[in-house]
């Protein structure tokens, strides 16, 4: 009997010690979370908004479930820290430094449960397409809502800018195929694969578009 009930008061000891050690994880995740919140807000807010919904015309959104589980933290550090030439987001490195920065990603990946999977959208192929054809495709589809050489906002589109070098150098092919292939909910960037697509574009004429976006490069002068 003394056995037992040694092994049961150890066992109990094992799992509170269990409980103790992952309330204070989540303690300390809680924690990260209200700390980059704070410095969102006071960064980020004029404009992707309170909510990281981001504002029409100048800023996309944060927060989406799409964008959060295929952008890796490279990604993100790259973009805050060093700007997005030609657009509305300037480099932020300098004054927020890498602590902040990473406090920013922390709070911004809390709006999500979904796996992170940029390391496997990543490794996905290069784009061995006909950029010719993509021209075609881009300038018929893409040009609409992202300007005709891909700068966005800045020529009065609905859309992020997608061919400028900062963007191109950082996104690889794979996010990009992600992201025509299944847009982005809750935003302009519908999905352009599927019979319920704006466009049903199929694995060759999505690679097609993504060598022609490979060729842009936003003139300085526009």
């Amino acid at each position: 009997m003394l056995k037992i009930r040694a092994v049961v008061s150890c066992a109990l000891t094992i799992c509170l010690a269990v409980v103790g050690a992952q309330s204070a994880v989540a303690a300390s995740q809680q924690s990260a979370v209200e700390q980059g919140k704070k410095v969102y807000q006071r960064n980020c807010v004029a404009c992707h908004q309170k909510d990281a919904v981001g504002k029409p015309g100048v800023a996309p959104s944060l927060i989406n479930q799409q964008f959060l589980s295929t952008a890796s933290d490279q990604f993100l550090v790259a973009t805050i820290a060093k700007g997005r030439a030609g657009t509305a987001m300037t480099a932020w490195g300098e004054q927020l430094g890498a602590k902040k920065i990473k406090a920013i990603i922390t709070f911004l990946s809390s709006h999500t449960q979904t796996p992170n999977r940029s390391a496997k959208v990543n490794a996905e192929p290069e784009s061995m397409g006909n950029a010719k054809l993509g021209k075609v495709w881009f300038q018929s589809i893409c040009a609409n809502c992202h300007g005709i050489f891909g700068q966005g906002y800045a020529a009065d589109g609905s859309g992020t800018a997608i061919g400028g070098v900062d963007f191109l150098r950082l996104a690889s092919d794979g996010f990009i195929r992600e992201t025509i292939k299944h847009g982005r909910d809750n935003t302009r960037m519908r999905s352009f694969s599927g019979p319920a697509a704006l466009a049903n574009l199929n694995d060759s004429e999505i690679d097609d578009i993504i060598s022609y976006m490979r060729t842009l490069r936003i003139p300085e002068d526009i």
